[in-house]
């Protein structure tokens, strides 16, 4: 009966010896949680949070100058109406224009000017000649004798003077000024009219035309006549008009 009690009695001391080795165990190292989770969330969460807030921000931004705009529009109307018939002005000749471009005289050729004849003139049809290839070479903006050359412009012979715009053409030299692009083609406007055929046959009526070299700021005047519109009627819809 002595051995199975010192037996079981054994047994037991080993499992309370255990149980208290694991305890023991337990209390000196404590199970430490891992928190990488937890700051990685918080991390993500701020970012998502930053993000949210600068969205804010670029949508009021957005809309401060939407409303700024709409403001502007409605306050400018007039300022633009302004500046649409200020360009429409310009376009139509009705305003004094500057550039690069170069100048043209036209002047009797001496040398073939017979002593007693009839001075010479120029014809209508040898000065829309010049200014076809004026125009074919990149001329925007002509003057002759001061006379603004616009789409209106007429130019014919009354009792054998010719006159553009109603001015006549009878004093000597004629100045033509040409307003181009730029001045690249100033410069090819001036080399294509120093062997210009149409130049040449202003000889025939004992008148020369000098090409003169390119400047950097020509003036054009403005057209000074009324501009008189025919055959042109407003149109007629059935929308009346808005404030849009």
């Amino acid at each position: 009966m002595g051995r199975p009690s010192n037996l079981s009695f054994s047994m037991i001391a080993a499992i309370i010896g255990l149980m208290v080795a694991i305890q023991f165990q337990t209390v000196r190292e404590p199970v430490v949680r891992d928190t990488r989770d937890t700051w990685q969330l918080r991390e993500d969460l701020m970012k998502e949070k930053e993000f949210q807030s600068k969205l804010l921000l670029e949508i009021r931004s957005n809309e401060e100058k939407i409303a700024k705009y709409e403001t502007e529009r409605q306050q400018s109307k007039e300022e633009v109406l302004r500046e649409t018939l200020a360009e429409l002005k310009t376009e139509a000749g009705l305003t004094e224009v500057t550039g690069p471009g170069l100048t043209l005289s036209i002047v009797p050729a001496f040398n073939l000017v017979v002593e007693g004849g009839n001075p010479p003139s120029v014809s209508p049809d040898m000065l829309k000649r010049l200014l076809n290839e004026l125009n074919m070479y990149g001329a925007k903006q002509v003057s002759v004798d001061g006379e603004r050359v616009i789409n209106t412009t007429v130019i014919r012979d009354i009792n054998r003077v010719t006159k553009i715009n109603g001015h006549s053409l009878n004093r000597f030299p004629i100045e033509i000024k040409v307003i181009v692009e730029n001045s690249q083609v100033a410069e090819k406007l001036y080399n294509r009219m120093k062997v210009s055929s149409v130049a040449e046959d202003f000889f025939i009526d004992n008148l020369e035309v000098k090409v003169n070299r390119p400047e950097s700021q020509l003036a054009v005047p403005a057209y000074q006549d009324t501009i008189r519109i025919r055959h042109m009627e407003s149109v007629k819809t059935d929308k009346g008009g808005g404030n849009g």
